[in-house]
């Protein structure tokens, strides 16, 4: 059955105005992430070195999560979205140097390397804040009964958004080179924020001195832990995208085994978003009606399915559709456990539970780039694929078995 529900969210100006400054946002993410890749790749030459780019970023995020939290409860919204804005385009402005002077400043390639882990690490504090600051907005801007409308039009912005963002950072890099692909990274950034200014203020419902810090991180674990439908489904996903983040050896495969060039590593890059943002898509016109729970259990096997194909495949198109098919299975699993952490909480602890959220997120993403990188190192590209693939399906069946309230879940 179509739905006209994502036709009335988009009516309202404010949500159009946060949707679209995060697009450029994460347009501008995506971008910077695919140009770290090719970049420290190409002045290492060596796997494990892609794998620190996360370890650098997670770290910081991480441990910073759970007091983002209690700060974004605690004050005003979008005061705090542009001060983490603006701290990116001045971090992000520091890569800037190394890319225009390396050759009067006589930087090595090693040196430019740990040059950007340093900045990667400043903005890993910074994105502890700005991951969780627009999804707790949401609530806020459009009606409750809008809602997982409203998040899943969230999720096929982002994706649409990663996919240009993947797409685009190939490219530029083939055809403008590191230092310009960065300029316009900036830029982006810089426009995001101009959507951001027009949007209203969203003031804490505590006091001040309502609640000390340590009260207030400690409640937002316990609420996740008490609710287990959304325990299992982060944990779900999290275990899942740190054993499956082959998406991190693309820049190996891309260059040492499919022989692509930059322009064929960007589409590469990309072929897992297009598929998550062709299903994210389509879920937002007919959406998933019942046996959420199970369908997340059922794309988790096969997005692990599909990373094994992926890391067995030496045809550039077999890659390609593994990727976009495992896109498609990861998208599903997006929309329902960000619909599940949206209705199961409240909104005076959105901020902290979403921040529990971003460590998980961030735990796998960023973690599982580490993890892709040293297994590749001890094992090889290939076999450290096949291996994060099979452990993915381990994972879905664990979950399926120790988790029987995520398994009924329906919303």
């Amino acid at each position: 059955m179509i739905s006209l529900t994502p036709l009335k969210t988009l009516q309202n100006i404010e949500f159009r105005n946060l949707l679209t400054g995060r697009f450029f946002i994460v347009l501008a993410f995506r971008m910077l992430a695919t140009l770290l890749g090719w970049w420290v790749y190409q002045l290492t030459k060596d796997p494990f070195s892609i794998g620190l780019i996360g370890l650098s970023e997670v770290i910081p995020a991480v441990s910073c999560a759970l007091y983002a939290g209690h700060v974004i409860d605690m004050n005003e919204k979008k005061k705090l979205l542009l001060i983490c804005t603006y701290l990116y385009v001045f971090l992000i402005g520091l890569l800037l140097i190394p890319a225009f002077y390396n050759v009067e400043l006589h930087f090595s390639g090693h040196e430019i390397t740990y040059y950007i882990y340093g900045v990667i690490f400043f903005t890993g504090i910074v994105r502890a804040f700005i991951g969780p600051i627009v999804p707790s907005m949401i609530p806020k801007i459009v009606q409750k009964v809008n809602l997982p409308s409203a998040i899943t039009l969230n999720q096929a912005t982002f994706l649409i958004s990663s996919v240009c963002g993947h797409a685009a950072g190939g490219f530029l890099i083939g055809l403008v080179g590191v230092k310009w692909t960065l300029i316009v990274i900036v830029s982006l950034i810089s426009i995001a924020s101009l959507f951001f200014w027009n949007l209203n203020k969203q003031f804490s419902e505590h006091k001040k001195d309502e609640i000390k810090v340590l009260e207030s991180m400690r409640e937002g674990i316990s609420y996740i832990f008490k609710t287990k439908e959304i325990l299992g489904a982060l944990c779900l996903d999290m275990f899942a995208v740190l054993f499956g983040g082959a998406v991190a050896m693309i820049p190996v495969f891309a260059t040492d085994i499919l022989k692509s060039g930059a322009e064929g590593f960007g589409l590469l890059n990309a072929a897992s978003d297009i598929g998550s943002m062709i299903i994210i898509t389509t879920l937002s016109i007919i959406p998933l009606r019942k046996n959420q729970g199970k369908i997340l259990l059922f794309v988790v096997a096969g997005f692990g399915l599909c990373i094994i194909g992926f890391g067995l495949s030496h045809y550039y198109w077999l890659s390609f559709m593994f990727l976009v098919l495992s896109g498609m299975l990861d998208g599903i699993s997006v929309v329902i456990r960000g619909t599940i952490v949206q209705l199961k909480t409240p909104d005076h602890i959105r901020g902290r539970v979403l921040s529990v959220n971003s460590i998980f997120i961030m735990s796998s993403n960023e973690m599982g780039q580490f993890e892709s990188g040293l297994a590749a190192k001890l094992m090889g590209v290939v076999k450290s694929v096949v291996f994060g693939g099979s452990m993915t399906l381990l994972i879905a069946l664990i979950v399926a078995t120790t988790n029987p309230k995520l398994r009924k879940m329906q919303y």
